[in-house]
Protein backbone atom coordinates (compact mmCIF):
# COMPACT_ATOMS: atom_id res chain seq x y z
CA UNK A 1 0.00 0.00 0.00
CA UNK A 2 1.04 3.22 -1.23
CA UNK A 3 0.75 6.08 1.57
CA UNK A 4 1.89 9.82 1.47
CA UNK A 5 1.47 12.05 4.39
CA UNK A 6 0.22 15.64 3.42
CA UNK A 7 -0.67 18.36 5.40
CA UNK A 8 -3.95 19.11 3.95
CA UNK A 9 -5.91 22.66 3.96
CA UNK A 10 -9.25 23.19 5.81
CA UNK A 11 -12.41 23.16 3.69
CA UNK A 12 -15.47 24.56 3.40
CA UNK A 13 -18.34 21.76 2.52
CA UNK A 14 -22.25 21.39 1.66
CA UNK A 15 -23.74 17.87 2.78
CA UNK A 16 -26.18 15.87 2.99
CA UNK A 17 -26.22 12.83 5.69
CA UNK A 18 -27.79 9.74 5.06
CA UNK A 19 -28.30 7.16 8.17
CA UNK A 20 -28.19 3.46 7.34
CA UNK A 21 -26.37 0.99 5.89
CA UNK A 22 -23.11 1.14 3.60
CA UNK A 23 -22.57 -0.25 0.96
CA UNK A 24 -24.38 0.26 -2.70
CA UNK A 25 -27.37 2.04 -0.97
CA UNK A 26 -24.29 5.02 -0.38
CA UNK A 27 -23.92 5.20 -4.59
CA UNK A 28 -27.89 5.00 -4.67
CA UNK A 29 -27.84 8.08 -2.15
CA UNK A 30 -25.22 9.98 -4.43
CA UNK A 31 -26.90 9.29 -7.86
CA UNK A 32 -30.27 9.72 -6.81
CA UNK A 33 -30.27 12.23 -4.43
CA UNK A 34 -26.87 14.55 -3.62
CA UNK A 35 -25.89 14.45 -7.35
CA UNK A 36 -29.33 15.80 -8.42
CA UNK A 37 -28.67 18.37 -5.59
CA UNK A 38 -25.77 19.39 -6.51
CA UNK A 39 -26.95 20.23 -10.19
CA UNK A 40 -29.97 22.04 -9.04
CA UNK A 41 -27.32 24.24 -6.82
CA UNK A 42 -25.13 24.82 -9.72
CA UNK A 43 -22.15 22.70 -7.68
CA UNK A 44 -21.39 20.30 -10.19
CA UNK A 45 -17.59 19.87 -11.35
CA UNK A 46 -16.27 20.85 -8.03
CA UNK A 47 -14.51 17.82 -5.75
CA UNK A 48 -16.57 15.96 -3.53
CA UNK A 49 -16.16 14.06 -0.68
CA UNK A 50 -17.45 11.09 0.96
CA UNK A 51 -17.14 11.10 5.51
CA UNK A 52 -18.10 7.37 6.84
CA UNK A 53 -18.78 8.34 9.87
CA UNK A 54 -19.34 5.06 11.92
CA UNK A 55 -17.02 1.72 11.60
CA UNK A 56 -19.85 -0.38 10.54
CA UNK A 57 -18.14 -3.59 13.05
CA UNK A 58 -19.14 -1.86 15.83
CA UNK A 59 -22.31 0.34 14.78
CA UNK A 60 -25.97 -1.23 13.83
CA UNK A 61 -25.91 -0.52 10.53
CA UNK A 62 -29.52 0.81 10.60
CA UNK A 63 -27.35 3.11 13.03
CA UNK A 64 -24.23 4.29 10.45
CA UNK A 65 -23.69 7.80 9.40
CA UNK A 66 -22.36 9.06 6.06
CA UNK A 67 -22.13 12.27 4.84
CA UNK A 68 -21.83 13.34 0.90
CA UNK A 69 -20.12 16.26 0.34
CA UNK A 70 -19.20 18.91 -1.88
CA UNK A 71 -16.81 21.96 -1.77
CA UNK A 72 -18.90 25.51 -2.00
CA UNK A 73 -17.63 28.98 -2.23
CA UNK A 74 -17.78 31.19 0.79
CA UNK A 75 -20.95 32.92 1.05
CA UNK A 76 -23.11 29.79 -0.16
CA UNK A 77 -25.92 29.11 1.60
CA UNK A 78 -27.45 25.89 2.64
CA UNK A 79 -30.97 24.77 2.41
CA UNK A 80 -33.50 22.19 3.55
CA UNK A 81 -31.77 18.91 4.06
CA UNK A 82 -28.38 20.40 3.13
CA UNK A 83 -26.19 22.09 5.87
CA UNK A 84 -22.44 23.26 6.12
CA UNK A 85 -19.25 22.54 7.35
CA UNK A 86 -15.64 22.30 7.62
CA UNK A 87 -13.38 19.49 7.11
CA UNK A 88 -10.43 20.56 9.24
CA UNK A 89 -7.06 21.10 7.88
CA UNK A 90 -3.96 19.21 9.23
CA UNK A 91 -1.96 16.31 8.69
CA UNK A 92 -3.63 13.14 6.71
CA UNK A 93 -2.08 9.74 5.61
CA UNK A 94 -3.60 9.70 2.29
CA UNK A 95 -3.96 6.38 -0.37
CA UNK A 96 -5.01 6.05 -3.75
CA UNK A 97 -8.18 3.75 -4.27
CA UNK A 98 -9.10 2.57 -7.47
CA UNK A 99 -11.70 -0.50 -7.91
CA UNK A 100 -15.65 -1.11 -7.14
CA UNK A 101 -18.22 0.09 -4.56
CA UNK A 102 -17.98 -4.01 -3.24
CA UNK A 103 -14.18 -3.48 -2.31
CA UNK A 104 -13.63 0.41 -1.08
CA UNK A 105 -14.69 -1.33 2.52
CA UNK A 106 -11.72 -3.97 2.64
CA UNK A 107 -9.19 -1.06 1.29
CA UNK A 108 -10.59 0.80 4.49
CA UNK A 109 -10.07 -1.89 6.52
CA UNK A 110 -6.40 -2.65 4.95
CA UNK A 111 -5.57 1.23 5.60
CA UNK A 112 -6.90 1.29 8.83
CA UNK A 113 -6.08 -2.16 10.51
CA UNK A 114 -3.12 -3.22 8.53
CA UNK A 115 -1.05 0.10 7.34
CA UNK A 116 -2.03 2.43 10.47
CA UNK A 117 -1.05 0.36 13.36
CA UNK A 118 2.68 -0.63 12.01
CA UNK A 119 3.09 3.28 10.52
CA UNK A 120 4.14 5.63 13.65
CA UNK A 121 0.94 7.25 13.82
CA UNK A 122 -2.33 7.60 15.15
CA UNK A 123 -5.72 8.57 14.34
CA UNK A 124 -7.07 11.74 15.54
CA UNK A 125 -10.08 13.32 16.45
CA UNK A 126 -10.52 14.19 12.62
CA UNK A 127 -13.00 12.23 10.55
CA UNK A 128 -11.41 10.13 8.25
CA UNK A 129 -12.60 10.72 4.90
CA UNK A 130 -12.95 10.04 0.73
CA UNK A 131 -12.10 12.44 -1.42
CA UNK A 132 -13.17 12.28 -5.27
CA UNK A 133 -11.27 15.05 -7.50
CA UNK A 134 -13.53 17.00 -9.69
CA UNK A 135 -11.96 15.20 -12.58
CA UNK A 136 -12.84 12.17 -11.23
CA UNK A 137 -14.55 9.35 -13.70
CA UNK A 138 -16.44 6.23 -12.93
CA UNK A 139 -16.46 3.31 -15.73
CA UNK A 140 -19.83 3.03 -16.53
CA UNK A 141 -19.99 -0.53 -17.50
CA UNK A 142 -17.95 -1.75 -14.47
CA UNK A 143 -18.59 0.35 -11.88
CA UNK A 144 -14.54 0.99 -11.39
CA UNK A 145 -13.78 4.47 -9.78
CA UNK A 146 -10.63 6.37 -8.12
CA UNK A 147 -10.54 8.28 -5.09
CA UNK A 148 -8.17 9.24 -2.13
CA UNK A 149 -8.61 7.30 1.06
CA UNK A 150 -7.60 10.02 4.11
CA UNK A 151 -6.96 9.56 7.93
CA UNK A 152 -6.14 12.58 10.04
CA UNK A 153 -3.29 11.44 11.86
CA UNK A 154 -0.46 12.73 14.65
CA UNK A 155 2.39 10.67 16.45
CA UNK A 156 2.15 8.29 18.47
Amino acid sequence: MQVDIVDMPSVRVAYMRKIGPYGPQLGEFWRNTFMPWMESAKLTGRPTYGIGHDDPRVTAPDKCRYDACVEVPDGFTAQGDVSVMTLPGGRYAITRFTGSPATIGNAWTEFCADWLPKSGFQCDARPCFEYYPASGMTDQETGVFSCDLCIPIRAL
